[in-house]
């Protein structure tokens, strides 16, 4: 049920009810014929970290970027959500906004969250999108995961500070040591392998949160024939962010049946999307598997 509506920034701020609490979605306008996309933001941040790659995939289909309880400016459960709980807040999300189907585009936490929606419920996800996938062996144990986020800090836009700094301490320090413990716990990868649903994975080189990338083009080799792997150059874990001009190509390859090559998206390149020095950016990406 959608509870309130204002326009903001050329997208509409929903206030919807999920288990009997109030969410924030950012909406674009309506793109007919197209599966809508909801992005997934991840840990202790809020939906405006995905926003800059939302906006460039909002031409080809209706996007929704929510805050997830307790995230950004959306109230909390009265406890820290655990990525199953969160998981349910999103099938909620898809049933207030009467989203029989959807592209679940995750980052981060996000990701293992976009795969348990998949794994409960295939029939409502058409295809799974994994930016920077966090959890697993590579992140463990806890303390080896709050270094590779120190080490990651300093390789991220400094512009993602304004948006990261407020959401880390809205979130607090209590709720986010609850919420990483659990999340390294969450068997991400036991996810990825089950779920038949079409998956694109996308990891930067730059990211010390991913194996590096001779490991994951080993990891490549091994995975099913539903999973795409493809890797973005001198990003960091905040693509989405970071990197909105590339990522959003490389979904939008991979959406089309397009091979994901340094031709393909130099060719979108040379049309026009402008880098955020106002010059139209070199993309180096490769597709490692798919």
């Amino acid at each position: 049920m959608v509870h309130s509506e204002t326009a903001v920034d050329g997208w509409t701020e929903r206030w919807v009810v999920v288990e009997g609490h109030e969410m924030l979605v950012r909406c674009s306008d309506e793109v007919e014929g197209a599966t809508p996309q909801v992005h997934i933001h991840g840990f202790a941040i809020s939906g405006r970290s995905l926003m800059p790659t939302a906006r460039l995939l909002a031409s080809r289909a209706t996007c929704y970027v929510p805050d997830l309880p307790g995230f950004g400016r959306s109230p909390g459960w009265g406890y820290t959500l655990g990525v199953p709980a969160l998981a349910d807040a999103v099938v909620g999300l898809l049933d207030a906004l009467e989203l029989d189907k959807a592209v679940l585009v995750g980052n981060s936490m996000g990701c293992p969250i976009s795969l348990e929606v998949a794994h409960r419920e295939p029939d409502r996800v058409e295809r799974v999108v994994l930016c920077s996938p966090a959890g697993g062996v590579h992140n463990q144990p806890l303390v080896r995961a709050v270094q590779q986020l120190v080490r990651d800090a300093v390789r991220e836009s400094p512009r993602m500070a304004s948006v990261a700094v407020p959401d880390y301490l809205r979130f607090g320090p209590v709720n986010a040591m609850q919420l990483f413990a659990e999340l390294m716990r969450f068997p991400s990868m036991e996810r990825l392998l089950r779920i038949t649903v079409p998956t694109l994975a996308i990891v930067g080189t730059r990211d010390p949160m991913m194996p590096p990338p001779w490991r994951v083009r080993e990891l490549a080799r091994l995975a099913p024939d539903n999973l795409t792997v493809a890797v973005i150059r001198d990003a960091a874990h905040a693509m989405n962010f970071s990197h909105p001009e590339e990522l959003a190509r490389v979904v939008s390859c991979w959406l089309d049946g397009i091979d994901i090559t340094d031709e393909v998206l130099d060719e979108a390149a040379t049309a026009g999307t402008p880098g955020a020095n106002g010059t139209a950016r070199r993309p180096r990406v490769f597709q490692v598997r798919g």
